[in-house]
């Protein structure tokens, strides 16, 4: 039947017209901005950028590897590598961005960024709320204002974050066992050279 879907779609409406004045399950809106809804944990607006621990310049993620920026299709990624290394989330010395902006008057919220960093440095925040009247001023990120916290990205993407968390402990634990392993080794190698350095005879050679 032609226009049956218009006419289904004009029910529904009306349903939850009339039936928002009996029942708050039918009021599909909310009185935005002293009322908003809670965002669903596959939402995404722009990126962030994710750090681990209390200070957000020390434990950055990111490794300035400009995968995302090469990647990025309309180009509003900016990363200027630095030219000395910090330790990584896992203790291996990495570089790091001197420079990260993102313009997102120019994002298209792709989450392409997301896929291919291979650090779980980047990810997709929820945050909308972002009008404002300075495009250049306000919509011109710095790594400062793209930083938030591990803690954050676990409240917004639990499960995501959940997963990220346990990769990264793992990671640890094989960094931590191997240095353990390392330093086992040297201290047996060193043990066996003391004995031998003992036996060597002093002041030439015996008759």
């Amino acid at each position: 039947m032609v226009g049956e879907g218009i006419l289904k779609g004009l029910v529904e409406t009306a349903r939850n017209f009339f039936g928002s004045y009996v029942g708050k399950d039918r009021l599909t809106t909310v009185q935005y901005p002293e009322e908003r809804l809670p965002q669903i944990e596959a939402a995404r607006s722009f990126p962030f950028l994710v750090y681990d621990g209390p200070d957000w310049d020390k434990g950055m993620r990111c490794v300035a590897c400009q995968i995302c920026e090469k990647e990025c299709p309309p180009k509003c990624i900016l990363i200027k590598k630095s030219a000395d290394k910090k330790p990584d989330a896992v203790g291996k010395p990495q570089f790091y961005p001197a420079v990260f902006n993102i313009d997102i008057s120019v994002c298209m919220s792709c989450q392409i960024c997301v896929e291919v960093c291979p650090f779980d440095a980047i990810k997709m925040d929820v945050d909308y709320d972002l009008s404002t009247d300075d495009r250049f001023g306000d919509l011109l990120l710095d790594k400062e204002r793209l930083a938030k916290s591990n803690e954050y990205y676990n409240a917004i993407h639990p499960t995501e974050a959940a997963a990220v968390d346990a990769h990264f402990a793992e990671e640890r634990a094989k960094a931590e066992a191997k240095a353990k392993a390392a330093t086992e080794a040297k201290a047996a190698a060193e043990a066996k050279v003391a004995p031998a350095a003992q036996e060597q005879p002093v002041g030439g050679e015996t008759q």
